[in-house]
C-alpha cells in the first residue's frame, strides 16, 4: 500500500518494511515486512511508525512526567516490583492523557480506508525492544483484534502507546536490562484472517532442542487462544527431514475465561471441535495441512537463517497466513565448529563439570584451548594449529563442550568415564548412560590399547610410578617434592620487567601452552594414592566399611590449600573483630566501598595489612577462575570483604569454622580408629595395612586441590601480562579499555599490536557476552543436531516430583541433617549469608568457599560426591545434597528447608 501523503513519516506500508527498520517501525512491524517481501503468505496492512509515538508525547507535552519515571527507573531493582508497578502506572497515565495529533490521526484514517471500508483489522503493538535474538518480548504489548472502523482503530492504536508501559512490559525490560528510555513503540495494522484454524509453529523443538522437529499447537479459530493458554490445543511433531508426523495429540475440552460486556468474567466450556466415532475429539488439522504448516516453516527458517516461532492462521477458504515470525529465544546454540568425523556426535560441558554456569570470555576460551592442545599434544596426538585446540574442544553459548562421541563407542569408555562422572557430576553420568541405547552411539571399540598408547608414554615422562611409590612409602618425603614443585612453577611463571608487550602476550601463550601441563602428573598422583587406598580399606572390611563411614574419614583433610585459604580468611576476621576501629568501618561501609579505601591504604591498620597479607597469598584466586577474564581477588577484592562481613555477624562461638574444623578432624580421626578395630578382628596384618591405608589417605586426599589450585597461580600469571597487553593497547587506542583485551583471543591480540582498530569488534563480543550472562539454562549434553538428551529423558516424567512428600532428589554428598532457612545465591560476588542458613546454588568453585564457613548446609544443581563444593562441605562437616535439578528456581530465598546429605534429599516446607 502507498505510504500516507500528508505526514510520510508516520505510515508505511508492511511491503515497504524490511528487517533493519527496528528503530522506525518495532520488531513485529520489521518481521512482518522482511516476511512480505520474502514473498511469503501476510496479511496486508501498515504501520504507525515510532516518530507517530514521538509526535503524540511531544504533542502532549508529558516530557516532565516521562522523565520522572525515566530518572527514577533507573535506580529500581528489577525485584522490586510494587515500585516498578507504581511507575508504569504514572507512566501509562502520561501516555494517555497525550492525546493523538490531528495529523496523526488522519495518516491512520486515511491509511485504514486504504484497506477497505469497515474493514475488520487487528491492531498490535510493534515495540522497539520486541522479537530479539535474546529476549522475544512475546505479549508484553497489547493486541487488539476484530477492530472495525476508523475511531475504534484509533482508540486501539492510543491503548497500544499506553502498553508500552503496562506492569509486566517494565518488569520484562527491567528484568533484562533494557534501557527504558531507549524503547519506543510502532502500531502495526493488518486485516484481520477470518481464521477457521489457528496457532503457532515453532521450527526447531524448543523443548528437546532438535533442529529437525518441527512443533504445531493448532485450535479452531483464532490463535490469540493457542498463544495466550486459553484452550488446551491439538499438538503435532513433524519430522522436518522426512515430513513425517512423528507425534500426534488431541486437545480436550477446556474452560475458557471470558469477559462479559457489562464487566466481570464467565467460565465457559469450549467445544474444541467435533467427535470421532469413537468418541475422541478429531483434529482439527488433517496430515496435509500439518505437512504443508511444516513446509511453511522450513520456507521462513531458511530466509531468516535460524530457527523461528511463527504464529499463523488457515481462513475459512483454506488459505494458509502468517501473522508473526521471531527467533526461537530459549534454543541454546549449537557447537561452533563442526564435528572432526561424519556421523551424530555427543558433547559434555566442560565448563558445567568445573562448577561454572557463566560463560568464558574469548581470552579465558582461547586460553583453554591452549591448555587442551597442550595436553592432547603431551599425549601424543596431532594438533595441528594448538591455537584451535585439540579436535574433541568445542565451544557453544561461551561455554566448553568435549566430543564424548568416541568415550560412548567405546566399550572400555562406557566403562570408565562414567564412573568418574558418578562423583564429578552425578548428573551428567546419568545422560551419558541415558545415550548408550541410541543406535547411533553403539559400541564399535572394546579394546583400551589406543588409549594406553597415548597414556602410557606421559605416565613415563613425569615418572609417575615413582611418585606414587613415594607417597605410598615416603609420605613426608611426596609433600617436600610437592612443595618444592611449586617454588619451581613460580620461577617458571617469572617474566622481566622490562618485557616488552609482545614479549609479555609470548610468554602468556607460552604459560598456558606447555608450562600448566606439568601441574597435573607432579601433583595429582599423591592425590589419587590417598583416595585409592580409601578403596583398598573398602575392599579389605567389605560391607563393614559402608560409604557413609568412609565419608567420616575425608572430614577435616590436612594439606588442603582450600580449606587453610578459608581458615586463614577466618583468622582475618577474628582479627578485625577484635579491633573497634575495624569493626566501626565493616559496620558503616558496604563492601565495595571497603575496597576502594584499601586500593587507596585508608583502612583500619587491622584490615588494611592483614587483608594485604591474605591477598599476597591467596589473591590469584578468583570466583569462576578457570576463566583468564575474571578479576582475581587482588585485582578486586570486594567480594572478600563481603565474606568478611558475613564472617562478623557471626555470633555463636560454638559454630566457629575453625572450630567446626578441628571438631571434624577429631570425628575423621576417631572413625578411622573404629576402622582399623574391625580390621584387626580380621588379623594384625589387616589392621597394620588398614592404618597405614587410612593414615595415607588422611595425609594426601586433601591434596585434590593442589593440581588446580597450582593451574589458577599459572592463569593468574597469565592474566597479569594479559592485563599489562591491555593496558598497552588501550593507550594506543587498539581498544578502548584495558579490559577489553580479554575479549579478544591471542590471534587479535597479537593483531592489535601490529595495528588493527579491534574496538567495533570488542563492543560486539561484550553485548554477545553480556546476552549469555542472562542464560539461566545450560545443557550437560548436547547432541550434534541440537537435541538435549536430559530434556528429552524429562519428558513425560515430572521431574518435580522427586517423591510423595515433595522432596527434591539429588546425590549424597556430606553426612548430616539440618532445617534452616535458604539462601539462594546465583553469583556469590556481593552475597550475604547469614550464619547457620542453607546455601542454595547452581554449583560451586573455590571462589565461594568461604561461603562455606557459616552456612548450615549446601545444595546444588551440579556435582557429584567427589566434585569440589562436596568434598568441602565433608570436610566442614555440613549437610550437602548435589546435582538438584532446578534447586535455584524450585527452592526460594527464605524458605525452611530440610537437607539430608546421606539420603540425598532437600524437602521444601510450603
Amino acid at each position: 500500500m502507498a505510504e500516507s501523503k500528508t505526514s510520510p513519516g508516520f505510515i508505511l506500508g508492511l511491503d515497504r518494511i524490511r528487517a533493519g527498520m527496528l528503530a522506525e517501525v518495532g520488531g513485529k512491524a520489521a518481521n512482518l515486512g522482511e516476511m512480505t517481501g520474502a514473498g511469503l503468505p501476510v496479511p496486508p496492512g501498515f504501520c504507525l511508525t515510532t516518530e507517530a509515538y514521538r509526535e503524540a508525547l511531544q504533542a502532549g507535552q508529558p516530557d516532565s512526567a516521562i522523565g520522572a519515571v525515566l530518572s527514577a527507573l533507573e535506580t529500581v531493582p528489577p525485584d522490586d516490583l510494587d515500585t516498578l508497578a507504581d511507575l508504569a502506572a504514572r507512566a501509562r497515565t502520561a501516555v494517555l492523557d497525550a492525546g493523538m495529533p490531528a495529523a496523526v490521526e488522519t495518516a491512520v484514517r486515511d491509511a485504514y480506508l486504504s484497506l477497505g471500508p469497515d474493514a475488520a483489522v487487528a491492531v498490535r503493538s510493534s515495540a522497539t525492544a520486541e522479537d530479539l535474538p535474546f529476549a522475544s518480548f512475546a505479549g508484553q504489548q497489547d493486541t487488539y483484534l476484530n477492530v472495525v472502523g476508523a475511531d475504534a482503530v484509533l482508540e486501539a492504536v492510543r491503548k497500544c502507546w499506553a502498553s508500552l508501559w503496562t506492569d509486566r512490559a517494565v518488569s520484562y525490560r527491567a528484568s533484562n536490562g533494557i534501557d527504558h528510555a531507549a524503547v519506543s513503540l510502532a502500531v502495526v495494522v493488518q486485516l484481520l484472517v477470518d481464521a477457521a484454524t489457528a496457532g503457532v509453529l515453532f521450527t526447531a523443538n524448543p523443548v528437546t532442542g532438535r533442529r529437525h522437529e518441527a512443533v504445531i499447537d493448532a485450535s479452531p479459530g483464532l490463535g490469540e487462544a493457542v498463544v495466550s493458554g486459553a484452550v488446551n490445543p491439538d499438538h503435532f511433531v513433524v519430522d522436518s527431514v522426512t515430513g513425517s508426523i512423528t507425534e500426534r495429540r488431541t486437545g480436550d475440552r477446556t474452560l475458557v475465561i471470558r469477559p462479559l460486556p457489562g464487566g466481570g468474567t464467565e467460565r465457559v466450556e469450549s467445544p474444541g471441535g467435533a467427535s470421532g466415532a469413537d468418541g475422541q475429539r478429531e483434529a482439527c488439522l488433517d496430515d496435509s495441512r500439518i505437512r504443508a504448516l511444516a513446509a511453511l516453516g522450513r520456507r521462513v527458517e531458511a530466509h531468516y537463517g535460524s530457527p523461528q516461532d511463527t504464529e499463523w492462521a488457515i481462513d475459512s477458504d483454506g488459505k494458509l497466513w502468517l501473522t508473526q515470525a521471531r527467533p526461537i529465544t530459549t534454543l541454546y546454540p549449537q557447537v561452533t565448529k563442526p564435528p572432526s568425523t561424519p556421523g551424530a556426535h555427543a558433547y559434555l560441558c566442560f565448563s558445567l563439570a568445573q562448577g561454572l554456569t557463566r560463560p568464558i570470555t574469548p581470552m579465558g576460551l582461547a586460553g583453554i584451548r591452549l591448555i587442551g592442545a597442550s595436553v592432547a599434544k603431551a599425549a601424543g596426538f596431532n594438533v595441528p594449529e594448538p591455537r584451535n585446540g585439540p579436535s574433541p574442544f568445542h565451544e557453544a553459548g561461551q561455554r566448553i563442550y568435549i566430543d564424548l562421541s568416541a568415550v560412548l563407542r567405546s566399550g572400555t569408555g562406557r566403562a570408565i568415564v562414567p564412573k568418574v562422572f558418578d562423583v564429578m557430576e552425578a548428573r551428567s553420568a546419568a545422560v551419558m548412560r541415558s545415550l548408550f541405547d541410541d543406535p547411533r552411539f553403539a559400541v564399535t571399540s572394546r579394546t583400551p590399547f589406543r588409549l594406553i598408547r597415548h597414556v602410557a608414554p606421559v605416565i613415563a615422562r613425569y615418572r609417575v610410578p615413582e611418585t606414587l611409590a613415594r607417597a605410598l612409602f615416603r609420605p613426608d618425603a611426596a609433600l617436600e617434592r610437592a612443595r618444592r614443585f611449586g617454588e619451581t612453577l613460580q620461577d617458571r611463571l617469572a617474566v622481566p620487567a622490562d618485557a616488552s608487550p609482545r614479549e609479555r602476550l609470548e610468554h602468556a601463550e607460552r604459560i598456558l601452552g606447555r608450562e600448566l601441563f606439568r601441574i597435573l602428573p607432579n601433583t595429582l598422583p599423591p592425590a589419587l594414592a590417598g583416595f585409592a587406598m580409601l578403596g583398598l580399606v573398602r575392599r579389605i572390611l567389605g560391607g563393614k566399611a559402608p560409604w557413609d563411614e568412609l565419608q567420616l574419614v575425608i572430614r577435616g583433610l590436612p594439606n588442603n590449600v582450600t580449606t587453610e585459604m578459608d581458615l586463614s580468611l577466618w583468622h582475618l576476621a577474628q582479627a578485625i573483630k577484635a579491633d573497634p576501629d575495624s569493626v566501626e568501618a565493616f559496620a558503616n561501609t558496604a563492601p565495595q566501598d571497603l575496597a576502594g579505601q584499601y586500593r587507596d591504604g585508608g583502612l583500619p591498620t587491622a584490615v588494611q595489612s592483614g587483608l594485604a597479607a591474605f591477598l599476597a597469598e591467596y589473591g590469584h584466586r578468583a570466583v569462576a577462575e578457570i576463566d583468564l577474564g575474571m578479576p582475581r581477588w587482588a585485582d578486586d577484592p570486594t567480594h572478600i570483604i563481603g565474606i568478611l562481613a558475613n564472617y562478623l555477624r557471626l555470633q555463636d562461638p560454638e559454630l566457629a569454622p575453625d572450630k567446626q574444623f578441628a571438631k571434624a578432624a577429631r570425628e575423621a580421626e576417631a572413625e578411622a580408629a573404629i576402622l582399623v578395630r574391625r580390621a584387626r578382628a580380621k588379623g594384625p596384618l589387616h589392621a597394620r595395612i588398614v592404618k597405614g591405608a587410612l593414615a595415607r589417605t588422611r595425609t594426601f586426599a586433601g591434596m585434590r586441590e593442589l593440581p588446580k589450585y597450582r593451574l589458577v597461580e599459572g592463569l593468574a600469571a597469565a592474566r597479569a601480562q594479559l592485563a599489562l597487553v591491555g593496558t598497552e593497547l588501550s593507550e594506543r587506542r587498539r581498544i578502548t579499555d584495558a579490559g577489553d583485551v580479554f575479549f579478544l583471543d591471542f590471534t587479535e591480540a597479537h593483531r592489535a599490536l601490529d595495528g588493527a582498530d579491534l574496538r567495533g569488534l570488542v563492543a560486539e563480543r561484550r553485548e554477545a557476552y553480556n546476552l549469555e550472562l542472562r542464560r539461566r539454562h545450560v545443557p550437560r549434553v548436547l547432541l550434534s543436531d541440537g537435541t538435549e538428551p536430559e530434556a528429552v529423558a524429562a519428558r513425560g516424567a515430572d521431574a518435580s516430583a522427586a517423591s510423595a512428600d515433595g522432596a527434591l532428589a539429588g546425590s549424597p554428598a556430606s553426612a548430616g541433617t539440618v532445617t534452616a532457612v535458604a539462601r539462594v545465591i546465583l553469583d556469590p560476588v556481593g552475597a550475604r549469608l547469614e550464619p547457620g542458613e542453607i546455601l542454595v546454588a547452581p554449583s560451586t568453585d573455590p571462589g565461594w568457599t568461604p561461603l562455606f564457613l557459616t552456612a548450615g548446609g549446601l545444595v546444588m544443581e551440579m556435582g557429584g560426591a567427589n566434585s569440589h563444593g562436596a568434598v568441602v562441605a565433608r570436610e566442614y562437616g555440613i549437610p550437602a545434597v548435589v546435582g538438584v535439578p532446578d534447586a535455584t528456581s524450585r527452592i526460594r530465598s527464605g524458605q525452611t528447608i530440610t537437607v539430608d546429605g546421606a539420603a540425598g534429599t532437600v524437602v521444601p516446607e510450603g
